[in-house]
């Protein structure tokens, strides 16, 4: 008998997925890009790290780039490299995140962040295998691509803000991720499976959950999806030392309503936190765009 793959053990838990295992594992032992789309905190992270430990290349390199969190105008260097004196302050060479890929796999994370002039020169990459670092020659390139990126993908290639060539030649297979609300059959199952772990984790043998946090776990919308259920069962495990664990819900209110601009002024507070300041993470999980977000910020004086 064979043993489950990763991707298999990763959703072996959430039924409702049962099309987007099948197909994550047969692209899994295949060398063509793969594009993971969906809200943040509903496991894209782990399926491309399970794809790539499935793959052919599991013995090579996983190299992970967020591009979120490269300045633009330092994106075409930390990607495809740079020989000395390519530009001013560039005294020694830099291999780059390809180079570093080379004979595994380049996981590219928050594809949609990719900036507007380096996107003809990533699309050679996907379709010729080819590049040149700054400064120097071409080369070719050994490497699998698997990119991360935000639903609304599809969306930002029909206005223009994405090109369209390089969004069909990097979802050749695309998968989705559906958020967790959207899968409430899953929960049950995804509860029994953080308790077993966190408990495995932790020592404790049968770790369970009060009635009570089930009942409001099961109509509580997760805009933090599978991350915030996790951590949700994490703190409450910290905090009281042992189980039957009963998290109070994150939503609970008494007394009479906030006024709305009270709440804004908090959601945004609360992404931002949850996100740890970063404002293009905190804007896709408020579903609003980076510049909303930021005369939010300034209207409600959030630094």
């Amino acid at each position: 008998m064979t043993s489950p793959s990763p991707v298999s053990e990763l959703f072996a838990h959430s039924p409702s997925l049962e099309q987007q295992i099948r197909g994550a594992e047969r692209a899994a032992r295949t060398d063509v890009p793969v594009l993971i789309l969906g809200e943040p905190g509903t496991g894209r992270s782990a399926v491309a790290r399970a794809m790539h430990a499935t793959s052919l290349r599991s013995t090579g390199p996983l190299v992970e780039v967020d591009i979120s969190a490269i300045p633009s105008s330092l994106f075409e260097s930390e990607l495809f490299g740079y020989r000395p004196g390519a530009f001013t302050g560039a005294e020694s060479p830099l291999a780059g995140r390809v180079a570093t890929a080379e004979e595994g796999t380049l996981l590219l994370d928050h594809v949609e962040d990719i900036p507007v002039a380096a996107q003809p020169k990533l699309l050679r990459l996907l379709a010729e295998s080819t590049y040149a670092p700054l400064g120097g020659t071409e080369r070719l390139a050994n490497v699998r691509f698997l990119g991360i990126g935000s639903d609304d993908l599809p969306a930002r290639v029909s206005s223009g803000a994405f090109r369209s060539d390089l969004f069909y030649r990097m979802e050749v297979v695309t998968l989705r991720l559906l958020p967790l609300r959207k899968r409430r059959e899953d929960l049950p199952s995804m509860m029994n499976f953080f308790l077993a772990d966190l408990g495995e984790r932790f020592g404790i043998s049968s770790l369970t959950l009060a009635s009570s946090a089930r009942e409001w776990m099961e109509e509580y919308p997760w805009p933090g999806n599978l991350r915030e259920l996790r951590n949700i069962l994490e703190r409450a495990l910290i905090l009281q030392g042992g189980g039957p664990l009963n998290p109070p819900c994150p939503d609970r209110r008494s007394g009479p309503p906030e006024p709305l601009q009270a709440v804004e002024r908090r959601q945004i507070l609360r992404a931002l936190a949850y996100t740890r300041g970063h404002q293009g993470r905190a804007a896709e999980l408020l579903g609003i765009s980076r510049k909303t977000l930021w005369e939010k910020r300034r209207r409600y004086d959030i630094p």
